[in-house]
C-alpha cells in the first residue's frame, strides 16, 4: 500500500476578494514591500456586482507576473464566501497553503518572514491566523463604529488574515456560499476545518486593519448578519458561540424591546390604551438602556449622541426581523456543500480484509459493516464506486484476470458498483493512476458522469485521504491496524464503514 510523505509546507498563495475599494492598492502594495518569501501567486477577486471596467488596480513591480484578477463569477457581487472560493480555486494546486487577507487591510513589513514560520507547522495543522491590529484614534474615545471595528483584534479565525492548507479547504469545499456577507462566513469555515480533523493556532505576522470611514446608518445595516447567525445555529447547533468565542450581542434584550414596541401597536388598535401605554413604556425604557450603554463609552460628542440615539431606535426591530428571515430562509439548511455525487471506496482493508496480493476469490471477506453502508448508499440513491491499487500485477505476483474475479467477488458480496478504477501499476512506474495519485479519484468519477469534487472518497491509509484531496474530493479515513498513527493528523476519522457512510449522508457526525 502506498503511504504519504509530508514535510514543511512553505509555499504559499494570497487571495484578495475585493468591492473595489480605494484601499485595495495600498493593500497590495504593502504585500509586495514585506519582506519574506514572497507568494508565489496572488489572485484578486472582483467581487463588484456591476463592473463595468477593469479594477483600479497597479500590479507593484514586485508582484509582477504574480498577480492575477478574476471575477467571483456570474453577474458579481456574490459575497465574501463565493469571492474566496473563486480565488483558492484559481491557485495552482501545487500550493500547499493559501492565506485570505481584506481588501482594507495593510500586512506588516515582516510579514513574509514571519508568515514563513507560521507555516512550519506539523500537518495536524490546518490553519494559521495571523494577529490583526486595529488603529484607533489618540485624544478621544472611540465612536461605536470603531469600537465594532476594533473587535477583529480579538476574533478568532478571521479571514483579514488568515492562512488555509489547500488540503484543509478541499476537504470541506470551502467557504459556505450562503453567506453572502461578512463576519459569520470564516467562523462557519473555522468550525468545520475542525470538525475534519485540524488544528488552528495563532501565528506571529502582523496586519493592520484601519478603520474604514461609514455612515451614521452603518450600524442598522449590521443586523442583517443576524440572519447568519440563525444559519450558524442550524448548522453548528446553538453553542456554536462559545466554540467560535463569538459575541451573542443584545439579542434577548433587543427581541424584548421589539415585542414592546409591537404589543403597544396592537393594544392601541385594540383600544387598549392603558395596556398601549404600559407597552410604550417598557418600549421607552428598554430603548433608553440600550441607547446609554451604547453612549457611554464613546466620544459623547453631539453628532455621535445623535446617531446612537437614532439608531438605537432602529437597531431592535432590524434585528428581531432579520432574525426571523434568517429562520424562515435557513429553516431546511443542510451541510455544506450537501451530499455528494458518488462516494468511491478504496477496496482492501475498506471494503473487504485486507489480503497481501490476493488473487483468490475464496479469501474475499467483507470488512465490518460494508454491507450496511452500501445499504445506506443505495437507499439514498447515491452510486459507489471502487478505486484500488493492485500492484501485484505489476510484482508479477497475480493476474489482471485473478484481480477480476476477486472484484467480481466482491460485487457478488456487496451489490454492483458504479464504477471500477483498477491501477496496475508498481510504485516505481511514475503513472498518474496510482494513489496516492488523483487518476483512479479521476477516472471513477469521469465513469459516472460527476466531477472529482462532487465526490468523497472512504479509504484505510493515508494515500486514499491524499489521493482524494489531490482529486479535489473530500475524504473520510476508517483506520485499521494497518494504518499509521501519523495517518490521522488532519484526516477527518470515521470510526467504521456505517459511520463514514452516515456522515456522507448528514445524519452523523465522525470524530477528529
Amino acid at each position: 500500500m502506498n503511504r504519504v510523505e509530508s514535510g514543511p509546507a512553505l509555499r504559499y498563495a494570497v487571495v484578495i476578494p475585493t468591492i473595489g475599494r480605494s484601499s485595495l492598492q495600498t493593500c497590495v502594495d504593502a504585500l509586495a514591500a514585506a519582506a519574506g518569501p514572497p507568494p508565489r501567486q496572488v489572485v484578486v477577486v472582483d467581487d463588484r456586482r456591476t463592473p463595468a471596467s477593469g479594477l483600479p488596480l497597479a500590479t507593484p513591480d514586485a508582484l509582477r507576473g504574480l498577480l492575477a484578477v478574476v471575477t467571483s463569477g456570474g453577474a458579481g457581487g456574490r459575497g465574501p464566501a463565493a469571492a474566496r472560493n473563486a480565488g483558492w480555486r484559481a491557485v495552482s494546486p501545487e500550493i500547499p497553503w493559501i492565506v485570505f487577507l481584506d481588501d482594507d487591510v495593510e500586512v506588516g513589513a515582516d510579514w513574509g518572514a514571519l508568515l514563513a514560520g507560521d507555516l512550519a507547522v506539523g500537518p495536524e495543522v490546518g490553519g494559521v491566523q495571523g494577529t490583526v491590529t486595529v488603529p484607533l484614534p489618540a485624544g478621544r474615545r472611540p465612536t461605536d463604529w470603531e469600537r465594532n471595528v476594533s473587535a477583529l483584534a480579538g476574533a478568532r479565525w478571521i479571514t483579514a488574515d488568515m492562512a488555509y492548507r489547500r488540503d484543509a479547504l478541499t476537504e470541506t469545499a470551502g467557504f459556505d456560499e450562503r453567506f453572502t456577507r461578512a463576519y459569520r462566513e470564516d467562523a462557519d469555515l473555522a468550525l468545520r476545518v475542525r470538525d475534519a480533523g485540524w488544528k488552528l493556532v495563532r501565528g506571529t505576522r502582523r496586519t493592520r486593519h484601519p478603520v474604514r470611514q461609514a455612515d451614521r446608518w452603518i450600524s442598522v445595516r449590521l443586523q442583517k448578519g443576524n440572519a447568519d447567525d440563525v444559519l450558524m445555529a442550524r448548522l453548528h447547533g446553538r453553542d456554536w458561540y462559545e466554540r467560535a468565542d463569538a459575541s451573542r450581542g443584545r439579542r434577548t434584550g433587543q427581541a424584548a424591546i421589539t415585542a414592546s414596541a409591537a404589543l403597544g401597536l396592537l393594544a392601541l388598535v385594540a383600544g387598549r390604551r392603558r395596556w398601549a401605554a404600559l407597552a410604550a413604556a417598557g418600549w421607552l425604557v428598554g430603548t433608553a438602556r440600550f441607547a446609554v450603554a451604547r453612549i457611554r463609552p464613546g466620544p459623547r460628542t453631539a453628532s455621535e449622541i445623535a446617531t446612537m440615539l437614532a439608531t438605537s431606535v432602529a437597531i431592535p426591530p432590524a434585528a428581531t426581523l432579520h432574525r426571523v428571515r434568517g429562520w424562515w430562509r435557513h429553516r431546511g439548511a443542510g451541510s455544506w456543500p450537501g451530499r455528494p455525487a458518488a462516494v468511491l471506496f478504496d477496496r482492501d482493508g475498506t471494503l473487504i480484509v485486507d489480503v497481501p496480493y490476493n488473487g483468490d476469490r475464496e479469501q474475499v471477506a467483507m470488512m465490518p459493516g460494508a454491507g450496511e453502508a452500501l445499504r445506506l448508499l443505495h437507499a439514498a440513491g447515491i452510486p459507489a464506486a471502487v478505486i484500488t491499487n493492485q500492484s501485484g500485477v505489476a510484482r508479477g505476483l497475480l493476474t489482471a484476470q485473478q484481480v477480476g474475479e476477486v472484484n467480481s467477488r466482491v460485487e457478488e458480496l456487496l451489490g454492483p458498483f458504479a464504477a471500477w478504477a483498477v491501477c496496475t501499476h508498481g510504485p516505481a512506474d511514475g503513472c498518474r493512476c496510482r494513489k496516492p495519485a488523483p487518476g483512479l479519484v479521476r477516472a471513477a468519477a469521469e465513469a459516472i458522469g460527476v466531477t472529482p469534487q462532487a465526490c468523497v472518497v472512504i479509504g484505510d491509509i493515508g494515500s486514499d485521504v491524499a489521493a482524494a484531496r489531490a482529486a479535489g474530493s473530500r475524504s473520510v479515513l476508517v483506520p485499521t491496524p494497518e494504518t499509521l498513527v501519523g495517518e490521522l493528523a488532519g484526516a477527518r476519522v470515521a470510526t467504521d464503514l456505517v459511520a463514514a457512510v452516515r456522515w456522507v449522508l448528514g445524519t452523523e457526525g465522525v470524530r477528529s
